[in-house]
This record gives structure tokens, sequence and C-alpha cells, in this order.
């Protein structure tokens, strides 16, 4: 109920500021406004998970480059998209679909699923629960790169960890954090 009253909130108020993304994205560069990667939410079920395009490449295969910092694929509106969060608003509509929730463990590519769950034990635990566009790793610190394994083990715990004390409490207090 969260969710969809939520997600469908937001998008309405936001529709505006999304109109103006999609005309920033679409005059930059050619392509499609919208990224769909294949990732992977509850019970290991595959969706594609929607984002503003903010890179010159789509990379959807078994091998997904993670970006960094001052990736030279990423477009100058791009930039601006990553580094405000705002490139994850297409997911709301995610939410609105039921292939993901507003608070839950980050959905990863397909390929980062299958490396990581092969190195790091209780990785698919996160998929006990409905992907997150927002989580309680996120919100602890524990988001972007992740160029060592013992980062993305980091945020692992913490995901593990909301996934045994999820609560409609315990989102609501995702929430707040979030935009801080």
């Amino acid at each position: 109920l969260l969710d969809v009253t939520v997600s469908l909130a937001l998008i309405g108020l936001l529709l505006p500021l999304l109109a103006l993304i999609t005309l920033a994205v679409a005059l930059e560069t050619r392509g499609p406004v919208l990224f769909c990667q294949r990732r992977t939410g509850r019970g290991g079920r595959i969706f594609a998970m929607l984002k503003f395009r903010s890179m010159r490449v789509m990379e959807n295969d078994a091998t997904v480059v993670q970006a960094t910092k001052d990736d030279p694929r990423i477009t100058r509106v791009g930039h601006i998209l990553r580094t405000t969060s705002l490139d994850e608003l297409p997911q709301l509509f995610n939410v609105l679909w039921g292939e993901m929730s507003l608070v839950g463990p980050r959905p990863h590519a397909v390929a980062h699923d299958e490396y990581y769950g092969a190195r790091i034990p209780a990785y698919t635990q996160r998929q006990r629960v409905q992907p997150g566009m927002t989580g309680w790793a996120q919100v602890n610190g524990a988001r972007g790169e992740t160029p060592e394994l013992r980062h993305m083990q980091a945020r692992v715990d913490l995901d593990v960890w909301y996934v045994a004390h999820q609560s409609f409490l315990l989102d609501l207090k995702t929430l707040a954090k979030t935009p801080l």
C-alpha cells in the first residue's frame, strides 16, 4: 500500500521534472531516453529496471562494467543525473508495477549478481525481499562503487540485516534518511 500510494503520488508530483529530464537526455545524445537493465528481484526473478540514460553505452550483457566516478562513458547530463540520483526516478514505475519496493536492497545487474553470489555466501539472502529504490545499506553509507570485494561485503551485510529486521517503521526511517 505504501509503495503504490507513494509511487503514484511522486509520479504525479514529479511529472514536470520527468519531462524536463527526458528532454535534456534526448537533446544531448542520440538513443533511447530510458535505460532498461536486467536486474534480479525477489526470489531471483529477473525484471527490467528503468533508469534515465546517463551513459553513452547501454551494457546489459554477461559483462557489465561498473561505472566509476570520472567514467568517460557518462554524459554531461548524465553526470548531473547520477550526482543527484535523478537518473533513478523512472524506478517509481517499477515500484508501481510491483517489481520493486520503495525500500529494500538495491538490485544489481544480473552479471554482478552472478559474480558476487559466487564470492559472498549471504549474497542471495538479499533476494528474500523486494528490491528497493533506496535501502538500509545506502542510507548507511554503502553505496556507489565497489572496487574491492570488501565494499560489496559491507553492503550485503547491511542488506541482510535489513531483510532480518524489515518493518514498516524501518522503511519509514530509511525513506526519511534517504534525502539526507
